[in-house]
């Protein structure tokens, strides 16, 4: 029993070498873990080291070009883009990620519970999210910003609200093949409940599921938040995203000010890549049969 128990943890840490590998092999994934890496460090470590004021507008320096003092040069308002686009960029990764672990986590166990139990529960469960998922996206989004104002908590639970339904599906998936499985059956017979089975052992075992899901659920985030912020339902200012600040931007797209409009939308194309590419990666890396391919 006990060499049993010590070959688990040396199981762990040799699928975990064996998917580290395989992501360190695969280029693709290299690349959308260095973008989301700089992204990180760009908009959290960025403004300790350049410093601007994201506060107080300065309409005498407003639309200058770029220059020595100001990189990627100024808006409407003298706010330094620069600046702006490290401020705003901390608002969209922290939508994007926190509305994606919120939705992943609340979708993996609605649907964990959903397969597991069957019967009544899965058929009305599922009809809920299958009610939801009728309902365009984005049209269901646009409602609920324009009845609450926008700040950084609600376009979480907002995006969150939206985003959960997916997981939800590829989890309910996975619960109903590995619920048929000894290790759970045996959990049954044993005494154990429905939340010990699920907690313990199903929820563990559609772990490559759910990662790979989340991943695709933060560039999904993102992608939401600018365009709620494109239609002019993101942050209010002086506040800013990189959704907003696209969408102020494109007033001023006849004058010729291409530095408002490039440096959020190319940021915006740029993370969405690292977290797609991440994704595509951690699914082939932890798919067993793509691998033993």
């Amino acid at each position: 029993m006990t060499d049993i128990a010590q070959t688990v943890p040396g199981r762990a840490r040799s699928r975990f070498r064996a998917t580290l590998a395989a992501l360190l092999e695969n280029k693709l994934a290299v690349v959308g873990f260095g973008l989301i890496v700089f992204f990180l460090l760009f908009c959290f470590l960025g403004p300790a080291l350049y410093h601007t004021d994201q506060i107080t507008s300065d309409l005498a320096g407003a639309n200058q070009p770029p220059s020595a003092a100001h990189p990627l040069g100024t808006d409407d308002v003298g706010y330094d883009q620069l600046g702006r686009l490290m401020v705003g960029g901390q608002a969209s990764l922290e939508i994007g990620v926190a509305a994606a672990i919120i939705a992943t986590v609340f979708g993996a166990l609605w649907g964990a519970v959903a397969g597991y139990v069957g019967g009544v529960l899965d058929a009305a469960m599922m009809r809920v999210v299958d009610t939801l998922l009728a309902i365009p996206t984005l049209f269901l989004l646009l409602i609920l910003s324009s009845i609450f104002t926008a700040s950084v908590g609600l376009l979480i639970v907002v995006v969150s609200f939206a985003a959960w339904l997916t997981p939800a599906r590829l989890v309910r998936g996975e619960t109903l093949s590995l619920r048929t499985r000894e290790y759970v059956q045996a959990v049954t017979m044993m005494g154990g409940g429905s939340g010990r089975a699920i907690v313990a052992h199903i929820v563990p075992n559609a772990i490559g599921t759910i990662v790979v899901n989340a991943t695709f659920q933060v560039a999904d985030a993102i992608l939401l938040v600018a365009a709620l912020s494109y239609l002019g339902l993101g942050m209010a200012p002086p506040h800013a995203d990189w959704g907003s600040m696209l969408s102020h931007a494109t007033d001023f797209a006849q004058n010729g000010y291409w530095w408002m409009i490039l440096p959020p939308g190319i940021a915006i194309m740029l993370v969405v890549i690292g977290f797609n590419f991440l994704g595509d990666a951690l699914r082939d890396a932890l798919e067993v049969r793509l691998r033993r391919r």
